[in-house]
């Protein structure tokens, strides 16, 4: 049965869990801001597939949300089968699945097309990676706007340095090599570590450039752009945001879950609910009982996102680390890089004996953890993450300080401004080559969880709690306006 068309809107995330994710939220709370509207989320089908049951495990799931399946065949692509998604797609097959977005352009305007023939459409919301939507748009004279799932400030970041490719100008090439980047302020300097190891080698002729560079100029010619952020966190990186792509932003953050932004302080968290759709390695109610055992903020969560995962030699370090340090922590592996990360886990690819020796310090969960009932927990005292925005947003929202190591796309970016423009993050290692020690993974863990009056743990939680203020305050505050202010735009345009 085709959904009721009036105020209709159509999403279009890109093919990626750390997409699909806070573009259903953005639905979610598009509806309950104004349950008027009718939202259609378009993807390949093994995406739909993930967003229904995402769908499913919501508390109260509103009927105006629904799934259109569009035509993709991973073969066509050089891609293996159901790599539909880059959820344990290696970095080489990765570039492959953006260069295959692409094909969804002609399913997605019959769609389209199907949908105007029958009934006015309000706007596309289409991702910034599928910055062809907005020739699609174009061409039915309807309203697009692109969304960033990503903070501000990276987002600035990424695209700027993919568009201008500024850190081709460095004359040696050396690893702490400095350099500007346009749109940010000349005293607001990168450096080649932070950049991915496929950036760094772009030349604007590269399989990756050819990519990035053309959709995100493409979702430059947006009616504006949606970005997944709070006004008061960020306002340098939206400073920078407007200035650069001088088009209207409105923040939609915090996309997270209600319950996630309700006081956390008195007890467990209880059950949440996975946003991912996917089953986790462990279940939620054994987890609360294993947080419950452990005083205040005494539990370093370790995860590395969806898609991410480390070397050997610093999934060993790290365990080693973790070991040494003493301190409670729940750690999700999975398989280390270069072996397949849908595999089993080796068991020797943790030092002999870890997981028998480290019995109630720490809890070792394959694959997929319930995140957000851990990161709501009173237990968990600090997050050792790649610094990707949904995780960095859900671990702030907390109050939970940061242990930085990121490795991809603009994670470095954004540990950039988690530590010198917030100060709740300290960075630990960056990207799967660089040189991680037992002795300096426990010797981070120790600042990060230290509880001493004056100590720099205490300084970061002081000011992680200080943002999950007005992460909190933004709901009903700023957040809430923008999401006014974009709705009656949208309408008015209509």
């Amino acid at each position: 049965m085709e959904p009721p068309l009036t105020k209709h809107i159509i999403m279009l995330p890109f093919m990626a869990q750390g997409h699909l994710i806070p573009f259903l939220e953005l639905a979610h709370q598009i509806l309950h801001h104004n349950p008027s509207f009718t939202i259609t989320i378009a993807n390949s089908p093994l995406n739909i597939n993930y967003l229904r049951s995402a769908i499913a495990n919501h508390p109260s799931p509103p009927s105006q949300i629904h799934l259109k399946s569009l035509p993709f065949n991973t073969s066509d692509h050089g891609l293996p089968p159901n790599s539909e998604n880059t959820d344990g797609l290696p970095l080489s097959q990765i570039i492959k699945l953006f260069h295959a977005s692409a094909a969804l352009e002609t399913p997605f305007r019959v769609f389209i097309n199907d949908v105007v023939s029958r009934s006015p459409l309000v706007c596309i919301i289409s991702d910034i990676f599928m910055g062809w939507a907005n020739g699609v748009a174009k061409s039915f004279g309807i309203a697009n706007y692109s969304f960033t799932t990503g903070g501000a400030y990276g987002t600035t970041a990424y695209c700027s340095i993919w568009l201008n490719l500024p850190h081709r100008n460095l004359v040696d090439g050396g690893t702490h090599d400095e350099f500007p980047v346009p749109g940010f302020p000349e005293s607001c300097r990168f450096t080649i570590t932070q950049l991915h190891q496929y950036l760094r080698a772009a030349d604007g002729k590269d399989e990756w450039s050819r990519f990035f560079q053309p959709q995100i100029s493409l979702s430059l010619q947006s009616n504006g752009w949606l970005c997944n952020t709070v006004e008061e966190m960020e306002s340098m990186g939206l400073e920078v945001l407007r200035n650069y792509i001088k088009l209207p932003v409105w923040c939609m953050g915090p996309l997270l879950p209600s319950k996630m932004l309700k006081n956390n302080s008195d007890s467990g968290s209880g059950i949440i609910g996975q946003r991912s759709g996917k089953q986790p390695g462990i279940q939620p109610e054994k987890c609360i009982e294993w947080l419950d055992s452990h005083p205040v903020g005494s539990v370093l969560y370790i995860s590395f996102g969806s898609q991410n995962t480390i070397s050997e030699t610093q999934m060993m370090e790290l365990a080693k680390g973790l070991e040494e340090s003493k301190k409670p922590f729940i750690w999700v592996i999975r398989p280390p890089i270069g072996f397949d990360l849908k595999g089993d886990f080796q068991p020797d690819w943790l030092p002999i004996g870890f997981e028998d020796r480290i019995g109630k310090q720490g809890l070792v969960v394959r694959d997929w953890a319930p995140q957000l009932e851990i990161l709501c927990h009173r237990s968990t005292g600090g997050f050792l993450t790649h610094c990707g925005w949904n995780s960095v947003m859900e671990g702030l929202s907390q109050g939970v300080p940061l242990i930085g190591w990121p490795l991809a796309a603009e994670q470095g970016y954004n540990a950039k401004m988690l530590v010198e423009e917030m100060g709740v993050c300290v960075v630990l290692a960056r990207g799967v080559h660089s040189r991680v020690t037992k002795e300096e993974v426990s010797g981070m863990i120790n600042v990060v969880l230290d509880r001493v009056e004056g100590g720099k743990g205490e300084d970061m939680r002081k000011k992680a709690n200080k943002l999950k203020e007005l992460i909190s305050a933004s709901v009903e505050g700023s957040s809430y306006k923008a999401m006014d202010d974009f709705l009656t735009t949208v309408i008015s345009e209509f």
